[in-house]
């Protein structure tokens, strides 16, 4: 069975993590294996391995790395958080070495709805710088984001609402229910 990874991007704020988590819980619940990676932890050093060592891409050794470890136990489906992920697609497929299937999504919200759950994650204190890089990261992402990337407004959606969607994109509940269907 080819692999298939779904990625799933956006500005701070805008509920990767904990649409990946509502996601992972919903394939549970699908009986779904899969895996789940959160990128932005994949190269999370100081001095920033991307300004400290330009070469290095830490982020895909890893993710290369890790999948492998996946792969050799029979992992299939990987989902992918990471801030910047659509706009890094064939670094980060070409890491996974396996010529995966691939659905990239960018969360997107306001400025306002990103504030309020940056506020909820950070018991109300939030760094103004924070929030600018937020915005300047939705803005670039809106900007250089590929066509072929799905977005998803999540302003109106609880996590559970979002995992939804991003099952739906993958197939894998719809995959799974033919694979044990008689």
């Amino acid at each position: 069975m080819r692999s298939h990874v779904l990625f799933i991007s956006g500005r701070s704020g805008v509920g990767k993590s904990t649409a990946a988590v509502a996601l992972h819980e919903q394939l549970i619940g699908c009986d779904v294996q899969h895996a789940v990676i959160e990128g932005d932890y994949l190269d999370l050093a100081y001095p920033p391995p991307h300004l400290a060592f330009p070469d290095a891409r830490l982020s895909e050794q890893n993710l290369a790395a890790l999948w492998a470890g996946y792969r050799s136990l029979g992992y299939r489906r990987l989902i992918y958080t990471n801030t910047a992920a659509v706009l890094e697609l064939s670094g980060l497929v070409a890491a996974m070495g396996d010529d995966p299937i691939v659905t990239a999504v960018l969360l997107c919200s306001s400025d306002e709805h990103a504030r309020a759950r940056l506020e909820r994650r950070n018991h109300g204190a939030v760094d103004p710088a924070l929030l600018g890089r937020s915005a300047a990261m939705r803005s670039r992402l809106d900007e250089q984001a590929p066509a072929s990337v799905h977005r998803i407004d999540t302003d109106e959606l609880d996590p559970s609402g979002v995992a939804t969607r991003l099952l739906s994109l993958t197939g894998w509940a719809e995959a799974e229910h033919r694979a044990s269907t008689p």
